[in-house]
């Protein structure tokens, strides 16, 4: 993939994370029992368990610059992956300037696939700072932390986990072969 295909989509990814800012609040999904944030689905796949195992290796190498130290667990046998990624937010001045911030947000995601199938789990979400700080506090507004940056962060949040699944779910299609008849 080149350079140039790299920036247009970190580009579209921006600019879908500073527009989603302005248009709506954050429809994280909580898990009932845990009442964590959690993102989950099973996805029916055309393919064995080894070549879903194959795909998301793939899409892990396609979307990572160091993707052996994103992963802490690969295990082929079993077809499961599991890896922790970090985000950092952006802000924006009085003046309509976007500027990173310094709130980095950690994740885990797991993939685990099955004949015919594979399901991905993006959960404990917390803000990078000298002690742990679970995300759900930023859905608690009689938090003593909560400011209303904490909904910008939240939507900043979600559209990067759902452009984080879309492209998941796009590299674990089956590739087309392309046949070479003349």
């Amino acid at each position: 993939m080149s350079s140039k295909t790299i920036f247009m989509k970190k580009l579209i990814l921006f600019a879908a994370i500073v527009s989603a800012c302005f248009v709506s609040k954050a429809q994280v999904p909580v898990d009932p029992d845990t009442k964590l944030i959690t993102y989950q689905e099973v996805v029916t796949q055309e393919g064995t368990k080894d070549s879903l195992y194959v795909r998301a290796i793939a899409w892990v190498n396609f979307n990572f610059k160091n993707p052996q130290g994103v992963t802490t667990i690969r295990d082929r046998e079993n077809g499961i992956i599991l890896g922790q990624h970090r985000v950092r937010m952006v802000d924006t001045d009085v003046d309509g300037n976007v500027l990173n911030s310094n709130t980095i947000v950690e994740f885990t995601f797991k993939i685990e696939a099955k004949e015919g199938r594979y399901r991905y789990t993006i959960n404990d979400f917390e803000m990078k700072s000298t002690s742990k700080f679970p995300l759900e506090r930023w859905l608690n507004k009689d938090d003593p932390q909560y400011t209303p940056k904490c909904d910008e962060y939240l939507v900043q949040v979600d559209t990067h986990i759902r452009e984080f699944i879309a492209i998941l779910k796009k590299e674990m299609e089956p590739k087309k072969i392309k046949v070479d008849e003349w």
